[in-house]
Parts: structure tokens; C-alpha cells; sequence
């Protein structure tokens, strides 16, 4: 029987909120409920062990922020569907005028597993959001097939992070801000076992520690992918 006791949690942290966020010191609400500007548009895993809001140390109003399962970006398809991921871009970047998009993947992702071990589950939603991936999956197949299945894992969410960076690239209106100097792509990756987050540096082609990719980072203009 499950239990009512979790409300009970959520009530009492939505209370410590309230002190923290809303007090007289500290309402940062009197400015966000006239409209958001948030600096950064963020792509993340679902994955309840990955909040971005947590690990980039943010505040209301300064992330908008997109998760699905293994933090995917689907190619540019204006096809009159259902497109969540899609919709939510176009509302960052073509009305918030976001200035950063970030496709943060993580480690011991239970989406990309599911995409390693396709052949034996079952489901009838996750193989067909997981098949934007297939890109990834080949690649390590191609790259590293001797590999141990926890290095190809991390090396399949990685190159997941990349493939979605490249699909951002496909969306004309993301191109064009890009190519204006009005948008910077980004990929981390937060690898859970060691406590670090890293960045895919583009010019070398690898996902670096933070702090020491910060050191390197281009001044702004164009993304390189």
C-alpha cells in the first residue's frame, strides 16, 4: 500500500521554500511574476539523481529547463505532430531570446542502457524515443567493439550529448542565431561516480573537467560542433 506520507514531505519542503523564496528579505518572486529572462536554456535527463537546477547551484527564473529520458534533442521535423522537446526550443530561442543552450547527459543513464540492451525489452514507448540515439549506439559499436559494457555505456552518453548538439544545428532558427553570435550550444556531462561535470570542448573533440574547459572556452561567436 503506498503511503500518504511523501505529501506529507512535499508539504513541508514547499513550506521551506516559501521561507527561503518569499520572505520579506528574499521575495525573488516580486520580479519573476512580471515575466522570465532566464540566461541559459538547459536539455536534461529525467533521471532523478541528474537536476540541473541543483548541480549548476541556479535560482528561480535563471534556467528554462527541458527533460525527457537520456536528455535527446529530436532532428528538426515540422511534421503538424506532437513535438515537446521541439516546441520547448522554439519558445526559448525564438521568444525568450536565450542566449545558451546546454545538453547535459550523466552517467549510469537507464535510457541509453535500455538503448545497449535494445534486443531484450519491451515497452511501447521507450525503444521508439530511444531509437534518436541509434546514431550513438552505432558509433560505439564501430568505435569500441571489444570494449567493457560500462565503458561503452559512458562512451554512448557521451556521443548522445554530441548527436543532440549536432540536431540542435538542424533547427534553421537555432542555425541562424548561432551564426549571429546570439546563441551558444554547450554539452556537459556529470559523471556521478567521481562528483565531476564535464564539457565537451569542441576543438579537441572531448568532454574535459569543467573548470579546466572554462579556462580554454572561446570568446563569444560561433559554436563549433
Amino acid at each position: 500500500m503506498v503511503s500518504h506520507d511523501l505529501l506529507k514531505r512535499f508539504s513541508a519542503g514547499f513550506q521551506r521554500f516559501q521561507k527561503t523564496w518569499y520572505c520579506p528579505e528574499n521575495n525573488i518572486y516580486e520580479d519573476l511574476r512580471a515575466g522570465q529572462n532566464p540566461y541559459a536554456m538547459v536539455i536534461a535527463c529525467s533521471d532523478s539523481r541528474v537536476d540541473p537546477v541543483i548541480l549548476l547551484d541556479a535560482t528561480p527564473g535563471d534556467l528554462f529547463v527541458v527533460r525527457n529520458v537520456a536528455n535527446l534533442v529530436p532532428p528538426y521535423e515540422p511534421d503538424g505532430h506532437y513535438h515537446g522537446v521541439s516546441a520547448a526550443l522554439e519558445y526559448a530561442v525564438r521568444y525568450l531570446r536565450i542566449g545558451h543552450i546546454m545538453v547535459m547527459g550523466h552517467a549510469r543513464c537507464g535510457g541509453f542502457t535500455s538503448l545497449l540492451e535494445a534486443d531484450h525489452q519491451e515497452g511501447e514507448f521507450l525503444n521508439i524515443w530511444m531509437s534518436l540515439a541509434c546514431r550513438a549506439k552505432a558509433e560505439v559499436e564501430r568505435t569500441l567493439p571489444e570494449a567493457s559494457p560500462e565503458e561503452r555505456q559512458r562512451a554512448c552518453e557521451m556521443w548522445g550529448v554530441r548527436f543532440s548538439l549536432d540536431n540542435l544545428m538542424g533547427y534553421p532558427w537555432i542555425r541562424e542565431a548561432v551564426d549571429e553570435g546570439r546563441l551558444l550550444l554547450h554539452g556537459l556531462y556529470f559523471d556521478m561516480s567521481s562528483g565531476e561535470l564535464l564539457y565537451f570542448d569542441a576543438g579537441r573533440r572531448a568532454f574535459l573537467p569543467l573548470v579546466e574547459a572554462c579556462a580554454a572556452l572561446p570568446r563569444p561567436g560561433r559554436s563549433t560542433l
